[in-house]
């Protein structure tokens, strides 16, 4: 496609992939008629991986960022979503890494169109193309449009409420303009077509979110991070790998007196095409020649601490592993409202130092959950993110399924 060009959407579910020369943060906002998102909700990136029929998949082993879209699943009165991207280096700009989006049909990986963006100069982020609704169908159109004001700019004119960390104190000067000569032309959305209809007037602004989501990369900088579903943290500290040896440990509690519940933690692993690799549970404690390692079988949840863990060696593991689901599922097949207190938590092999917490607050009447999983970046970092998805399922092998899609 050339910018301002459109197509029809062979594929209810695509995938958007955004690539360069240089590492990217892609993005996704879903927006009503009038240009806006309902909430903050609406906005989908590596902090807030999950939104409504609009999923982020991080890069890892060679695969880009993208933002995945079921068609069928988008809310009514969502008539778009912008799919963005700018440079994962801080400060970086597009001049001289013009990126190309490659729309895929999700499930059979087919290429559908192409769009690499024209020449750009001082622009640090970038709409690149918009999927939208048309009559009915499903279209997608090549867009192109640069901002000099980052990520941040595109979120807040799409009504996105950013929380930005507060400058350094050497930062609080009058800013430098840019030349005279060479403004930064402010973004005008390309020409529809002359059949398009026009505007419906803007609905009713819905309530405000309880909490805008960051756009500031979480890392274990600051020392223990607790997650809410949904929520990444990068297993970095001072931009530096923090730790080689990681512990997964997984608990909960039976919600009634004198009733064993037996579940079962397990992980496991897939490549870049969310492939399963292998899977290390009670009945197979060690895979990837004990780069993984599962402590052992609980049969009722009972005791302090961590009712299973499972170690993993991240420097050990094989190339192709590019993410790990950790998953519980209930073999005796009670359903998980019987149970209290599930929780995952991440911490140091080494020490024991326990560095990232997710606590599973509500429990659902099925018999397994996705609790989270850890990615290998583009960049080689690993990430971590919360889930906590219920599904129905009694064993590791019927949890495969659904763990490859929440990568």
């Amino acid at each position: 496609m050339t910018q301002g060009g459109n197509a029809p959407l062979t594929a209810a579910r695509v995938t958007v992939e955004v690539t360069a020369p240089k590492a990217l943060d892609v993005s996704g906002l879903l927006l009503t008629d009038a240009g806006k998102v309902r909430s903050d909700a609406d906005f989908v990136f590596f902090n807030a991986p999950h939104g409504p029929g609009v999923t982020h998949r991080p890069a890892s082993g060679g695969t880009p960022d993208a933002i995945t879209i079921d068609t069928s699943a988008v809310p009514a009165g969502i008539t778009k979503i912008v799919v963005t991207a700018s440079p994962d280096e801080s400060g970086a700009t597009f001049a001289g890494i013009e990126p190309t989006a490659t729309v895929r049909d999700a499930d059979s990986g087919q290429v559908l169109v192409t769009f690499t963006s024209p020449q750009l100069g001082r622009e640090t982020a970038l709409i690149v193309v918009e999927v939208y609704q048309r009559g009915g169908a499903w279209k997608v159109r090549a867009v192109g449009q640069g901002y000099a004001n980052g990520l941040a700019g595109i979120a807040t004119d799409f009504g996105v409420s950013v929380e930005e960390e507060p400058a350094p104190a050497a930062a609080t000067a009058t800013p430098v303009a840019p030349p005279a000569a060479a403004p930064v032309p402010a973004p005008v959305a390309p020409p529809l077509p002359q059949s398009a209809p026009p505007m419906p007037p803007a609905p009713p602004a819905p309530p405000a979110a309880a909490a805008a989501p960051s756009l500031t990369k979480v890392t274990l900088d600051k020392g223990r991070v607790s997650l809410t579903k949904g929520g990444s943290v990068s297993l970095e500290k001072n931009g530096k790998p923090f730790l080689s040896s990681v512990r997964m440990g997984l608990g909960w509690e039976p919600a009634g007196r004198g009733r064993n519940i037996d579940l079962d933690a397990s992980c496991i692993a897939f490549d870049a095409k969310r492939e399963k690799l292998d899977t290390a549970w009670f009945m197979k404690l060690g895979i990837f020649n004990g780069a993984v390692v599962h402590s052992g079988d609980n049969l009722t949840g009972e005791g302090g601490g961590d009712d299973e863990s499972i170690t993993v060696h991240l420097d050990g593991l094989p190339p192709e592993v590019c993410g790990l689901v950790f998953v519980v599922n209930s073999f005796s097949g009670q359903k998980f409202t019987d149970v209290k207190n599930a929780y995952c938590r991440l911490l140091d092999a080494g020490s024991g130092q326990e560095l990232v917490r997710f606590d599973l607050t509500q429990s659902e009447p099925h018999t397994g959950v996705v609790m989270c999983k850890l990615v290998r970046q583009y960049s080689g970092e690993w990430v971590m993110t919360a889930i906590g998805e219920y599904v129905d399922a009694k064993t590791a092998r019927a949890m495969v399924k659904p763990a490859a899609s929440m990568l």
